[in-house]
């Protein structure tokens, strides 16, 4: 290996990293196939037999030129002062936490000098900082910071998957990118179902890519389309049963800076979740 030093581990890494080269948490090998188009994600999702599988192969996703372009471009030059010596993970964000959960929380893109960095959903950023801190209070996480990827947090009973798996350009990912990701979130669904009783939409876009994978794989869904908001809770209805879906105000800076959300609302959502 070569490139800069973890800033825990020590090992040295180029950035973007490359598959297999011992970045904490890595969920892919330089063997695990590479998506290049919106066919190769629909391919390569519906074949993934269970969560480590489809981890590993979003993690090394290159179907949407633009985002690759950006995340890779944020990796190597697009960095903040405090992050200048740390090398950036740089590639698609794969979901995070307890293979076997009863709960998704579905969020909408990796941060630039978050996800994009770490490798771990929403950490290293302020957003990560309210959902963990978050999840530490209502008994989903060990811990109630998430640092880097190596730091020993764990989840248990739910799990984390975005919308979109790589940082989109001004966190704005295109119509066209979100459908194409959306495949990678049907199969999130489909290994879950036989287990999940509960899904937390992170804003109205995780909220609208939910619903819409819901429909892909033939979930029945409340008609006409449940509108998002703070609290809401519909039912929709899997091969094996009832799932609650809720919907919460983003933990962005933009909410939670401005008090749109609070602790005490967050955590409500979340307690909703536990059931």
């Amino acid at each position: 290996m070569s490139g800069e030093p973890h800033p825990i581990t020590g090992d040295l890494f180029d950035s973007p990293v490359a598959p297999g080269t011992g970045w904490p948490g890595e969920p892919g090998t330089a063997a695990t196939p590479v998506a290049r188009d919106v066919d190769d994600v629909r391919r390569l999702a519906a074949s993934a037999d269970d969560v480590a599988t489809l981890d590993a192969r979003v993690s090394v996703c290159r179907a949407c030129p633009r985002l690759v372009a950006w995340r890779e471009e944020v990796a190597r030059e697009g960095r903040r002062a405090a992050f200048k010596d740390q090398p950036y993970w740089g590639r698609p964000g794969p979901g995070f936490g307890d293979p076997d959960a009863r709960a998704l929380i579905v969020g909408l893109a990796p941060a630039a000098n978050g996800t994009n960095r770490t490798g771990r959903m929403f950490t290293g950023d302020r957003s990560g900082d309210w959902i963990y801190a978050a999840l530490h209070r209502t008994g989903f996480a060990n811990q109630p910071t998430s640092e880097h990827a190596g730091d020993g947090l764990a989840l248990t009973g739910v799990r984390i998957v975005p919308a979109v798996h790589c940082a989109p350009p001004a966190n704005k990912p295109t119509p066209a990118e979100r459908t194409t990701c959306g495949h990678w979130l049907d199969r999130d669904l489909q290994l879950a179902e036989p287990h999940l009783d509960a899904i937390m939409t992170l804003g109205a876009i995780g909220w609208d890519a939910v619903i819409a994978a819901a429909r892909r794989v033939r979930w029945e869904v409340p008609r006409p389309k449940p509108r998002f908001g703070h609290g809401v809770e519909v039912e929709l209805r899997s091969a094996y049963g009832p799932v609650r879906l809720l919907g919460c105000y983003h933990v962005s800076p933009h909410n939670t800076f401005t008090g749109r959300l609070t602790e005490d609302m967050l955590d409500a959502v979340l307690r909703r979740l536990r059931g």
